[in-house]
């Protein structure tokens, strides 16, 4: 399990860190159905017991800022505040930077998520030398000035530098969880909390383009959400579209039609492309195209070249980075 500190201080914007924590509540509620573990534990912890948000929200019985962090792996999450320029010298900013200062950060063990001005007040504590990062563009400048060592990029949705990953703020930050929930949960799953959510999934303009899992997702209809659901958790099950058409409880012609006009792709398309995306994945893992062709639901090392020439994938199975 993974601890999530969301670190409040008065005045934070209850955007920044409300939807996050809501589609982490959502990835945990969707592991549990599927008879998993829940791979997050929410904490909301501050320098004071209670603060008052950016919208006047009074938030009681939050959790002091803890004396050490637990053994298993942590995230922790700095939101912005309701102020230009980020101040540092209140007493609750000043204790937080002295709490923050100390952190030891490594991939996989200790990383830290920050959002809108959030970034700034890790700039302050001295923890984004040599990084990547981003923020919301009313505080890019600000950001560079006080952190000149890290590289400020500009005119993005977020920014992954592990184990630093920082977002432009507000709803970014919803994009930017669900880029971590992908990476512990896995596509599939981050796709049906964005889904419950009725969230687009983003990238930024120069990010790669979105995982199949993903990009075929941007459409709130239930039906075709139960579908690609079905088949991104089973990809290697004997799929047909009747069979498919019997998930979503209609015709196969009329899912046809509902897949044409929300996921902009044929059934079966799609049902090749997640497939293609699984066998990747295992070849980029070391199994040999035979078994990775199998663990997808490819009849044949040949139905895998055919996809992947198809879908005009660089290089070829054999050779995937070519």
């Amino acid at each position: 399990m993974i601890d999530v500190l969301f670190l409040l201080l008065p005045g934070s914007l209850i955007l920044d860190w409300a939807g996050p924590a809501e589609a982490l509540r959502i990835a945990n509620a969707l592991m549990a159905k599927q008879g998993k573990p829940e791979p997050f534990a929410l904490r909301f912890c501050a320098p004071r017991a209670d603060s008052v948000s950016s919208v006047g929200v009074r938030l009681a019985e939050l959790e002091m800022l803890p004396a050490t962090l637990a053994a298993r792996p942590s995230w922790v999450v700095l939101v912005g505040q309701m102020h230009t320029p980020v101040p540092v010298d209140t007493p609750d900013n000043r204790t937080l930077l002295n709490w923050l200062r100390p952190l030891r950060l490594a991939s996989g063990q200790l990383e830290l998520l920050t959002i809108c001005a959030g970034t700034v007040l890790a700039a302050h504590a001295g923890l984004l030398a040599g990084r990547r990062v981003t923020t919301h563009h009313h505080h890019l400048d600000e950001l560079q000035s006080v952190a000149p060592a890290c590289e400020v990029v500009r005119n993005r949705v977020f920014v992954e530098d592990s184990p630093v990953y920082s977002s432009a703020g507000v709803t970014t930050g919803i994009d930017l969880i669900l880029h971590r929930i992908e990476a512990i949960c896995g596509p599939a799953l981050a796709a049906q909390v964005a889904q419950t959510m009725v969230v687009a999934l983003r990238r930024g303009p120069h990010d790669p383009e979105l995982s199949p899992f993903l990009a075929y997702r941007n459409h709130v209809h239930p039906a075709l959400h139960r579908v690609q659901d079905a088949v991104s958790q089973s990809p290697q099950s004997d799929w047909s579209v009747p069979g498919m058409a019997a998930v979503a409880h209609t015709s196969p012609r009329h899912l046809t039609r509902l897949f044409l006009e929300y996921a902009q792709i044929a059934p079966l398309q799609y049902l090749r492309r997640i497939r293609l995306a699984v066998a990747q994945t295992a070849l980029a893992s070391g199994d040999s195209v035979t078994a990775a062709a199998a663990a997808a639901g490819f009849s044949s090392d040949t139905q895998l070249r055919r996809a992947w020439q198809h879908f005009a994938v660089p290089g070829t199975p054999s050779r995937p980075s070519e």
